[in-house]
């Protein structure tokens, strides 16, 4: 394992020692003190939100840019999960009925958010041309970039990874929704949907953020394998936008599905949606 510079590993220390702390010690806070525990969620949350990217590193055999970065956001991940847990928890509650479940609108704002990014991809993939750029320049960069030969044998053969992500993603909220999500085992489900929302959600939102600013000429953005700003701006848009409104959905069906798979909420039926007939 290496280390690029003593700033970064005193960095991955101070989120583990303070990983380790919030296991420890933010069950024990009282209910009124418990708002600097979502500003500690926060900061977790900032410091594990690439972790995804690692794990789509190492699902399509490119391996991650530092195991020690990896390290890190994992243990920001599971820091934010677990002061969210705590911060969230109503006391004399453990025990309470069945909560409903989100409404159709969670999948379906889920589906469609990820949907333009999907056509996006696959039309890149399949040679077409968008935003000024061809599919081989596509698949050029990618080659460039250091993509491994598995990703690139997908895109050779019209198939993009993240297209393929986006779909397991679908499946994974409808998962987390649907009556018979919660027969498969907890952690099956938990372990993606944590991941999922807890780097998709900050990631996407300050993705978006940072395109705000761009449009409106507050920072400079970098055209990189683009020919033009306006490129990187559109693609931007429908990237951070995927993001950020398929997170804030997994997000929603995820803390549905923690509670109500948790032990003592009880085995009664599922509730439907609200407004469902």
């Amino acid at each position: 394992m290496t280390v690029d510079a003593p700033g970064a590993l005193s960095a991955g220390l101070l989120v583990a020692a303070l990983a380790v702390l919030a296991v420890t010690v933010s069950g024990r806070v009282p209910a009124g003190r418990r708002p600097p525990l979502w500003v500690a969620c926060g900061l977790f949350a900032a410091a594990g939100c690439t972790l995804l990217m690692d794990v789509v590193g190492l699902l399509f055999g490119q391996g991650v840019d530092s195991w020690f970065g990896a390290a890190v956001h994992a243990l920001g991940l599971a820091g934010a999960v677990r002061t969210a847990v705590a911060a969230g928890r109503e006391p004399g509650r453990e025990r309470a009925a069945v909560p409903v479940r989100p409404g159709r609108w969670t999948g379906y704002v889920g589906v469609v958010s990820f949907l333009p990014y999907i056509a996006m991809k696959l039309h890149w993939a399949l040679g077409g041309t968008f935003a000024g750029v061809r599919g081989d320049e596509v698949l050029a960069a990618s080659e460039r970039n250091g993509a491994s030969g598995l990703w690139l044998t997908l895109e050779w053969w019209g198939l993009d990874g993240t297209v393929l992500l986006a779909l397991a993603g679908i499946l994974l909220l409808f998962c987390l929704l649907r009556p018979w999500g919660p027969r498969l085992p907890r952690w099956l489900v938990l372990t993606p949907a944590l991941i999922g929302a807890g780097t998709l959600v900050p990631y996407g939102l300050l993705g978006l953020g940072y395109l705000v600013l761009a449009q409106a000429g507050v920072v400079t953005v970098r055209t990189g394998d683009f020919h033009s700003t306006g490129a990187v701006l559109l693609v931007g848009w429908i990237g951070f936008a995927a993001f950020a409104g398929y997170g804030v959905a997994l997000l929603s069906a995820t803390r549905w599905y923690w509670r109500r798979t948790r032990p003592g909420a009880g085995a009664g039926a599922v509730r439907p949606p609200r407004g469902a007939r």
